[in-house]
Protein backbone atom coordinates (compact mmCIF):
# COMPACT_ATOMS: atom_id res chain seq x y z
CA UNK A 1 0.00 0.00 0.00
CA UNK A 2 2.82 2.41 0.85
CA UNK A 3 4.37 2.26 -2.64
CA UNK A 4 1.11 3.07 -4.44
CA UNK A 5 0.30 6.76 -4.04
CA UNK A 6 -3.13 6.24 -5.65
CA UNK A 7 -4.30 3.46 -3.30
CA UNK A 8 -6.81 5.89 -1.76
CA UNK A 9 -8.52 6.12 -5.13
CA UNK A 10 -8.32 2.50 -6.27
CA UNK A 11 -8.69 -0.01 -3.41
CA UNK A 12 -12.21 -1.22 -2.43
CA UNK A 13 -13.72 1.32 -0.02
CA UNK A 14 -14.84 -1.15 2.66
CA UNK A 15 -11.50 -2.93 2.75
CA UNK A 16 -9.58 0.36 2.66
CA UNK A 17 -11.64 1.92 5.45
CA UNK A 18 -11.00 -1.17 7.56
CA UNK A 19 -7.25 -0.92 6.92
CA UNK A 20 -7.13 2.78 7.80
CA UNK A 21 -9.72 2.91 10.59
CA UNK A 22 -8.58 -0.03 12.72
CA UNK A 23 -5.07 1.35 13.39
CA UNK A 24 -6.56 4.82 13.87
CA UNK A 25 -9.13 3.54 16.38
CA UNK A 26 -6.41 1.68 18.25
CA UNK A 27 -4.30 4.85 18.22
CA UNK A 28 -7.22 6.85 19.62
CA UNK A 29 -7.86 4.29 22.36
CA UNK A 30 -4.18 4.23 23.25
CA UNK A 31 -4.02 8.02 23.16
CA UNK A 32 -6.97 8.12 25.54
CA UNK A 33 -4.89 6.18 28.04
CA UNK A 34 -2.64 9.22 28.59
CA UNK A 35 -5.14 11.07 30.74
CA UNK A 36 -7.33 8.15 31.79
CA UNK A 37 -4.43 6.13 33.17
CA UNK A 38 -3.37 9.22 35.12
CA UNK A 39 -6.87 9.47 36.59
CA UNK A 40 -7.02 5.76 37.45
CA UNK A 41 -3.75 5.89 39.41
CA UNK A 42 -4.53 9.28 40.96
CA UNK A 43 -7.98 8.08 42.05
CA UNK A 44 -6.29 5.32 44.04
CA UNK A 45 -3.84 7.55 45.93
CA UNK A 46 -4.52 6.48 49.50
CA UNK A 47 -3.97 9.82 51.23
CA UNK A 48 -5.89 11.91 48.70
CA UNK A 49 -8.52 9.78 46.95
CA UNK A 50 -11.36 11.70 45.36
CA UNK A 51 -9.86 15.15 46.11
CA UNK A 52 -6.80 14.42 43.97
CA UNK A 53 -9.00 13.01 41.19
CA UNK A 54 -11.22 16.09 41.34
CA UNK A 55 -8.18 18.39 41.29
CA UNK A 56 -6.79 16.79 38.16
CA UNK A 57 -10.29 16.86 36.66
CA UNK A 58 -10.37 20.63 37.08
CA UNK A 59 -7.27 20.91 34.87
CA UNK A 60 -9.06 19.20 31.99
CA UNK A 61 -10.69 22.39 30.58
CA UNK A 62 -7.22 23.90 30.21
CA UNK A 63 -5.80 20.74 28.65
CA UNK A 64 -8.74 20.75 26.23
CA UNK A 65 -7.79 24.28 25.14
CA UNK A 66 -4.23 23.11 24.44
CA UNK A 67 -5.63 20.24 22.34
CA UNK A 68 -7.98 22.67 20.61
CA UNK A 69 -5.10 24.82 19.37
CA UNK A 70 -3.34 21.70 18.06
CA UNK A 71 -6.57 20.71 16.31
CA UNK A 72 -7.03 24.20 14.89
CA UNK A 73 -3.98 23.73 12.68
CA UNK A 74 -3.59 19.99 12.08
CA UNK A 75 -7.23 18.97 11.64
CA UNK A 76 -7.65 21.68 9.02
CA UNK A 77 -4.28 21.14 7.37
CA UNK A 78 -4.52 17.35 7.03
CA UNK A 79 -7.69 17.26 4.86
CA UNK A 80 -6.33 20.06 2.65
CA UNK A 81 -3.12 18.08 2.22
CA UNK A 82 -5.18 15.00 1.24
CA UNK A 83 -7.22 17.02 -1.27
CA UNK A 84 -3.99 18.38 -2.81
CA UNK A 85 -2.65 14.82 -3.04
CA UNK A 86 -5.87 13.77 -4.80
CA UNK A 87 -5.26 16.52 -7.35
CA UNK A 88 -1.66 15.38 -7.80
CA UNK A 89 -0.27 18.64 -6.35
CA UNK A 90 2.40 17.30 -3.96
CA UNK A 91 4.16 20.68 -3.63
CA UNK A 92 1.05 22.29 -2.16
CA UNK A 93 0.54 19.32 0.16
CA UNK A 94 4.10 19.62 1.51
CA UNK A 95 3.80 23.41 1.88
CA UNK A 96 0.67 22.79 3.95
CA UNK A 97 2.54 20.33 6.19
CA UNK A 98 5.51 22.69 6.70
CA UNK A 99 3.43 25.77 7.39
CA UNK A 100 1.15 23.97 9.85
CA UNK A 101 4.11 22.45 11.69
CA UNK A 102 5.79 25.83 12.24
CA UNK A 103 2.53 27.49 13.30
CA UNK A 104 1.83 24.73 15.84
CA UNK A 105 5.27 25.15 17.38
CA UNK A 106 4.77 28.92 17.77
CA UNK A 107 1.30 28.51 19.26
CA UNK A 108 2.57 25.84 21.68
CA UNK A 109 5.35 28.07 23.01
CA UNK A 110 2.90 30.92 23.62
CA UNK A 111 0.50 28.57 25.43
CA UNK A 112 3.29 27.26 27.68
CA UNK A 113 4.18 30.78 28.81
CA UNK A 114 0.53 31.65 29.46
CA UNK A 115 -0.08 28.50 31.54
CA UNK A 116 3.01 29.02 33.67
CA UNK A 117 2.11 32.66 34.40
CA UNK A 118 -1.66 32.41 34.88
CA UNK A 119 -2.36 28.72 35.46
CA UNK A 120 -3.44 28.89 39.12
CA UNK A 121 -5.80 31.83 38.50
CA UNK A 122 -7.36 29.95 35.59
CA UNK A 123 -7.85 26.84 37.73
CA UNK A 124 -9.68 28.81 40.43
CA UNK A 125 -11.90 30.35 37.75
CA UNK A 126 -12.50 26.92 36.20
CA UNK A 127 -13.95 25.29 39.33
CA UNK A 128 -11.08 24.46 41.70
CA UNK A 129 -11.94 24.75 45.40
CA UNK A 130 -9.74 25.28 48.46
CA UNK A 131 -9.61 21.51 48.84
CA UNK A 132 -8.49 20.74 45.28
CA UNK A 133 -6.40 23.72 44.07
CA UNK A 134 -3.08 22.33 45.35
CA UNK A 135 -3.52 19.10 43.37
CA UNK A 136 -4.70 20.94 40.26
CA UNK A 137 -1.84 23.47 40.29
CA UNK A 138 0.80 20.77 40.89
CA UNK A 139 -0.43 18.83 37.86
CA UNK A 140 -0.79 21.81 35.52
CA UNK A 141 2.56 23.45 36.29
CA UNK A 142 4.37 20.38 34.97
CA UNK A 143 1.91 19.50 32.20
CA UNK A 144 2.38 23.01 30.70
CA UNK A 145 5.79 21.99 29.36
CA UNK A 146 4.16 19.28 27.26
CA UNK A 147 2.36 21.79 25.04
CA UNK A 148 5.53 22.11 22.95
CA UNK A 149 5.14 18.56 21.68
CA UNK A 150 2.66 19.39 18.95
CA UNK A 151 0.47 16.72 17.40
CA UNK A 152 1.20 15.95 13.75
CA UNK A 153 -0.40 12.49 13.61
CA UNK A 154 -3.23 13.93 11.50
CA UNK A 155 -0.77 14.42 8.62
CA UNK A 156 0.50 10.85 8.91
CA UNK A 157 -3.11 9.63 8.80
CA UNK A 158 -3.83 11.94 5.83
CA UNK A 159 -1.26 9.98 3.80
CA UNK A 160 -2.91 6.69 4.74
CA UNK A 161 -0.10 5.59 7.09
CA UNK A 162 -2.41 4.86 10.00
CA UNK A 163 -0.18 2.06 11.32
CA UNK A 164 2.69 4.51 11.75
CA UNK A 165 0.34 6.86 13.59
CA UNK A 166 -0.80 4.00 15.81
CA UNK A 167 2.75 2.92 16.63
CA UNK A 168 3.84 6.45 17.58
CA UNK A 169 0.90 6.83 19.96
CA UNK A 170 1.35 3.31 21.35
CA UNK A 171 4.99 3.99 22.22
CA UNK A 172 4.03 7.09 24.18
CA UNK A 173 1.04 5.49 25.92
CA UNK A 174 2.94 2.36 26.98
CA UNK A 175 5.73 4.56 28.34
CA UNK A 176 3.12 6.57 30.25
CA UNK A 177 1.59 3.42 31.77
CA UNK A 178 5.05 2.28 32.91
CA UNK A 179 6.12 5.67 34.28
CA UNK A 180 2.86 6.53 36.10
CA UNK A 181 3.12 4.06 39.02
CA UNK A 182 6.87 4.60 39.27
CA UNK A 183 6.57 8.37 39.61
CA UNK A 184 3.24 8.57 41.49
CA UNK A 185 3.95 5.85 44.06
CA UNK A 186 7.59 4.75 43.67
CA UNK A 187 9.06 8.26 43.76
CA UNK A 188 6.15 9.54 45.89
CA UNK A 189 5.51 12.47 43.50
CA UNK A 190 1.70 12.15 43.54
CA UNK A 191 -0.10 14.19 40.89
CA UNK A 192 3.18 15.84 39.84
CA UNK A 193 4.49 12.41 38.92
CA UNK A 194 1.43 11.74 36.76
CA UNK A 195 1.97 15.01 34.88
CA UNK A 196 5.69 14.38 34.37
CA UNK A 197 5.03 10.86 33.06
CA UNK A 198 2.56 12.31 30.54
CA UNK A 199 4.97 15.01 29.33
CA UNK A 200 7.85 12.55 28.83
CA UNK A 201 5.58 10.13 26.97
CA UNK A 202 4.17 12.82 24.68
CA UNK A 203 7.70 14.01 23.88
CA UNK A 204 8.80 10.52 22.79
CA UNK A 205 5.65 10.08 20.67
CA UNK A 206 6.22 13.44 19.00
CA UNK A 207 9.83 12.57 18.15
CA UNK A 208 8.69 9.37 16.42
CA UNK A 209 6.14 11.26 14.26
CA UNK A 210 8.54 14.05 13.27
CA UNK A 211 11.25 11.49 12.41
CA UNK A 212 8.82 9.66 10.11
CA UNK A 213 7.68 12.86 8.36
CA UNK A 214 11.33 13.73 7.70
CA UNK A 215 12.13 10.25 6.35
CA UNK A 216 11.98 8.83 2.81
CA UNK A 217 9.15 6.49 3.85
CA UNK A 218 6.70 9.40 4.11
CA UNK A 219 4.84 10.52 0.97
CA UNK A 220 4.70 14.06 2.36
CA UNK A 221 8.07 15.29 3.59
CA UNK A 222 8.66 17.82 6.35
CA UNK A 223 11.27 19.99 4.62
CA UNK A 224 13.18 23.01 5.90
CA UNK A 225 12.27 25.10 2.84
CA UNK A 226 8.56 24.73 3.67
CA UNK A 227 8.95 25.82 7.30
CA UNK A 228 7.37 29.22 6.76
CA UNK A 229 3.94 30.68 7.32
CA UNK A 230 2.39 31.70 4.00
CA UNK A 231 -1.07 33.22 4.52
CA UNK A 232 -2.47 31.69 1.31
CA UNK A 233 -1.42 28.23 2.56
CA UNK A 234 -2.06 28.45 6.31
CA UNK A 235 -5.22 30.58 6.48
CA UNK A 236 -7.43 28.05 4.59
CA UNK A 237 -6.16 25.36 7.00
CA UNK A 238 -7.09 27.51 9.99
CA UNK A 239 -10.52 28.20 8.49
CA UNK A 240 -11.18 24.49 8.00
CA UNK A 241 -9.75 23.63 11.42
CA UNK A 242 -11.90 26.23 13.16
CA UNK A 243 -14.72 23.69 13.54
CA UNK A 244 -12.41 21.28 15.37
CA UNK A 245 -11.07 24.17 17.44
CA UNK A 246 -14.58 25.25 18.42
CA UNK A 247 -15.47 21.68 19.35
CA UNK A 248 -12.41 21.28 21.57
CA UNK A 249 -12.40 24.82 23.00
CA UNK A 250 -16.12 24.68 23.63
CA UNK A 251 -15.55 21.44 25.55
CA UNK A 252 -13.32 23.51 27.81
CA UNK A 253 -15.91 26.27 28.25
CA UNK A 254 -18.64 23.69 28.79
CA UNK A 255 -16.49 21.86 31.32
CA UNK A 256 -16.04 25.08 33.29
CA UNK A 257 -19.80 25.69 33.26
CA UNK A 258 -20.47 22.11 34.32
CA UNK A 259 -17.92 22.30 37.15
CA UNK A 260 -19.19 25.62 38.51
CA UNK A 261 -22.84 24.49 38.41
CA UNK A 262 -22.07 21.09 39.92
CA UNK A 263 -19.95 22.67 42.67
CA UNK A 264 -22.91 24.91 43.49
CA UNK A 265 -25.54 22.16 43.63
CA UNK A 266 -23.57 19.01 44.54
CA UNK A 267 -20.16 20.00 45.92
CA UNK A 268 -16.81 18.29 45.32
CA UNK A 269 -18.35 14.82 44.83
CA UNK A 270 -20.42 16.10 41.89
CA UNK A 271 -17.34 17.70 40.27
CA UNK A 272 -15.36 14.50 40.87
CA UNK A 273 -18.14 12.47 39.27
CA UNK A 274 -17.95 14.75 36.23
CA UNK A 275 -14.29 13.82 35.85
CA UNK A 276 -15.33 10.17 35.64
CA UNK A 277 -18.22 10.93 33.26
CA UNK A 278 -15.99 12.82 30.84
CA UNK A 279 -13.47 9.97 30.96
CA UNK A 280 -16.15 7.45 29.96
CA UNK A 281 -17.38 9.87 27.28
CA UNK A 282 -13.83 9.96 25.92
CA UNK A 283 -13.97 6.18 25.74
CA UNK A 284 -17.05 6.59 23.58
CA UNK A 285 -15.96 9.52 21.41
CA UNK A 286 -12.30 8.85 20.63
CA UNK A 287 -12.85 5.50 18.85
CA UNK A 288 -15.68 7.13 16.88
CA UNK A 289 -13.31 9.91 15.90
CA UNK A 290 -10.72 7.28 15.01
CA UNK A 291 -13.16 5.56 12.65
CA UNK A 292 -14.02 8.90 11.05
CA UNK A 293 -10.36 9.88 10.75
CA UNK A 294 -9.73 6.59 8.96
CA UNK A 295 -12.39 7.63 6.43
CA UNK A 296 -11.09 11.21 6.09
CA UNK A 297 -8.17 10.59 3.71
CA UNK A 298 -10.39 8.38 1.49
CA UNK A 299 -13.12 11.03 1.32
CA UNK A 300 -10.75 13.98 0.84
CA UNK A 301 -8.59 12.24 -1.78
CA UNK A 302 -11.55 11.10 -3.90
CA UNK A 303 -13.28 14.45 -3.53
CA UNK A 304 -10.13 16.08 -4.89
CA UNK A 305 -10.12 13.48 -7.70
CA UNK A 306 -13.83 14.16 -8.51
CA UNK A 307 -14.82 10.55 -7.75
CA UNK A 308 -18.32 11.01 -6.32
CA UNK A 309 -19.23 7.33 -6.12
CA UNK A 310 -16.31 6.55 -3.82
CA UNK A 311 -17.10 9.60 -1.67
CA UNK A 312 -20.73 8.46 -1.29
CA UNK A 313 -19.79 4.87 -0.55
CA UNK A 314 -17.21 5.96 2.01
CA UNK A 315 -19.84 7.95 3.89
CA UNK A 316 -22.32 5.05 3.86
CA UNK A 317 -19.76 2.64 5.28
CA UNK A 318 -18.58 5.22 7.84
CA UNK A 319 -22.14 5.90 9.03
CA UNK A 320 -22.93 2.19 9.40
CA UNK A 321 -19.79 1.36 11.38
CA UNK A 322 -20.13 4.47 13.59
CA UNK A 323 -23.73 3.65 14.49
CA UNK A 324 -22.90 0.04 15.34
CA UNK A 325 -20.18 1.20 17.71
CA UNK A 326 -22.18 3.99 19.40
CA UNK A 327 -25.24 1.77 19.98
CA UNK A 328 -23.11 -1.08 21.38
CA UNK A 329 -21.26 1.14 23.85
CA UNK A 330 -24.49 2.89 24.86
CA UNK A 331 -26.01 -0.48 25.78
CA UNK A 332 -22.94 -1.38 27.83
CA UNK A 333 -23.09 1.91 29.78
CA UNK A 334 -26.82 1.62 30.43
CA UNK A 335 -26.56 -2.01 31.62
CA UNK A 336 -23.47 -1.76 33.82
CA UNK A 337 -22.54 1.85 34.72
CA UNK A 338 -20.94 0.68 37.99
CA UNK A 339 -18.30 -1.21 36.02
CA UNK A 340 -17.16 1.91 34.16
CA UNK A 341 -17.20 4.09 37.29
CA UNK A 342 -15.31 1.59 39.47
CA UNK A 343 -12.36 1.75 37.08
CA UNK A 344 -11.63 5.26 38.39
CA UNK A 345 -12.46 5.05 42.08
CA UNK A 346 -12.82 2.41 44.82
CA UNK A 347 -15.03 4.65 46.99
CA UNK A 348 -18.57 3.28 47.42
CA UNK A 349 -20.25 6.67 47.71
CA UNK A 350 -18.65 7.94 44.51
CA UNK A 351 -19.48 4.74 42.61
CA UNK A 352 -23.15 4.98 43.61
CA UNK A 353 -23.44 8.69 42.78
CA UNK A 354 -21.50 8.63 39.51
CA UNK A 355 -23.28 5.50 38.21
CA UNK A 356 -26.63 7.26 38.40
CA UNK A 357 -25.19 10.39 36.78
CA UNK A 358 -23.53 8.37 34.00
CA UNK A 359 -26.82 6.85 32.82
CA UNK A 360 -28.32 10.34 32.56
CA UNK A 361 -25.27 11.98 30.97
CA UNK A 362 -24.93 9.39 28.19
CA UNK A 363 -28.64 8.71 27.65
CA UNK A 364 -28.61 9.42 23.89
CA UNK A 365 -25.09 8.31 23.09
CA UNK A 366 -26.48 5.77 20.62
CA UNK A 367 -27.05 8.69 18.18
CA UNK A 368 -23.43 9.88 18.25
CA UNK A 369 -22.53 7.74 15.26
CA UNK A 370 -24.66 10.03 13.08
CA UNK A 371 -23.11 13.19 14.54
CA UNK A 372 -19.51 12.10 14.08
CA UNK A 373 -19.98 10.63 10.58
CA UNK A 374 -21.65 13.80 9.27
CA UNK A 375 -19.35 16.25 11.02
CA UNK A 376 -16.12 14.53 9.95
CA UNK A 377 -17.36 14.25 6.36
CA UNK A 378 -18.02 18.00 6.32
CA UNK A 379 -14.37 18.52 7.30
CA UNK A 380 -13.08 15.92 4.82
CA UNK A 381 -14.89 17.74 1.98
CA UNK A 382 -13.34 21.05 3.02
CA UNK A 383 -16.74 22.46 4.02
CA UNK A 384 -15.54 24.74 6.81
CA UNK A 385 -18.81 26.69 7.12
CA UNK A 386 -21.02 23.68 7.81
CA UNK A 387 -18.48 22.20 10.23
CA UNK A 388 -18.41 25.44 12.22
CA UNK A 389 -22.22 25.76 12.22
CA UNK A 390 -22.64 22.21 13.56
CA UNK A 391 -19.98 22.69 16.25
CA UNK A 392 -21.37 26.04 17.43
CA UNK A 393 -24.97 24.79 17.47
CA UNK A 394 -24.31 21.73 19.61
CA UNK A 395 -22.18 23.41 22.25
CA UNK A 396 -22.93 27.12 22.47
CA UNK A 397 -26.51 27.45 21.24
CA UNK A 398 -27.82 24.29 22.94
CA UNK A 399 -25.67 22.85 25.72
CA UNK A 400 -24.37 26.03 27.34
CA UNK A 401 -27.82 27.49 28.15
CA UNK A 402 -29.23 24.08 29.10
CA UNK A 403 -26.61 23.63 31.84
CA UNK A 404 -28.28 26.51 33.66
CA UNK A 405 -31.87 25.83 32.55
CA UNK A 406 -32.24 22.11 33.27
CA UNK A 407 -31.56 22.26 37.07
CA UNK A 408 -34.67 24.42 37.41
CA UNK A 409 -36.84 21.96 35.47
CA UNK A 410 -36.28 18.86 37.63
CA UNK A 411 -36.43 18.18 41.36
CA UNK A 412 -32.82 16.94 41.65
CA UNK A 413 -30.86 20.02 40.57
CA UNK A 414 -27.50 18.20 40.46
CA UNK A 415 -28.84 15.52 38.13
CA UNK A 416 -30.53 18.31 36.17
CA UNK A 417 -27.07 19.65 35.30
CA UNK A 418 -26.05 16.26 33.91
CA UNK A 419 -29.36 16.05 31.99
CA UNK A 420 -28.36 19.07 29.88
CA UNK A 421 -25.98 16.86 27.85
CA UNK A 422 -28.48 14.33 26.40
CA UNK A 423 -31.11 17.00 25.71
CA UNK A 424 -28.60 19.09 23.75
CA UNK A 425 -27.22 16.06 21.93
CA UNK A 426 -30.62 14.86 20.71
CA UNK A 427 -31.47 18.25 19.19
CA UNK A 428 -27.95 18.68 17.75
CA UNK A 429 -27.91 15.29 16.00
CA UNK A 430 -31.28 16.01 14.39
CA UNK A 431 -30.06 19.40 13.13
CA UNK A 432 -26.75 17.96 11.87
CA UNK A 433 -28.46 15.17 9.91
CA UNK A 434 -30.80 17.61 8.16
CA UNK A 435 -28.00 20.04 7.30
CA UNK A 436 -25.79 17.21 6.04
CA UNK A 437 -28.49 15.86 3.73
CA UNK A 438 -28.67 19.11 1.80
CA UNK A 439 -24.98 20.07 1.91
CA UNK A 440 -23.72 16.63 0.88
CA UNK A 441 -26.05 16.54 -2.14
CA UNK A 442 -24.87 20.02 -3.06
CA UNK A 443 -21.20 19.00 -2.87
CA UNK A 444 -21.75 15.87 -4.98
CA UNK A 445 -23.77 17.75 -7.61
CA UNK A 446 -21.01 20.35 -7.83
CA UNK A 447 -18.25 17.92 -8.77
CA UNK A 448 -20.52 15.81 -10.98
CA UNK A 449 -21.31 18.86 -13.10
Amino acid sequence: MENNKDFLGTQPVGKLLFKLAIPTVIAQLINMLYNIVDRIFIGHISDAGSLALTGVGVTMPIIMIVSAFAGLVSSGGAPRASISMGKGDMDSAEQTLGGCFLLQVIVSIVLTVVLLLFGENLLLAFGASENTISYAASYLNIYAFGTLFVQLNAFVTAEGFTKISMVSVAIGAILNIVLDPIMIFGLNMGVRGAALATVISQAVSCIVVVAFLCSKKSILRLKRKNLNIKPKVVFPCIALGTAAFIMQASESVISVCFNSSLLKYGGDIAVGAMTILTSVMQFAMLPLQGIAQGAQPITSYNYGANNTERVKKTFRVLLTVSLIYSVTLWLAVMLMPQFFVSIFTPETAMIEFASKALRIYMAVMFLFGIQIACQMTFTALGNATSSIIVAVTRKFILLLPLIYIMPHMVSDKTMGVYLAEPVADFIAVTFTAILFYFQFRKAMNKIES
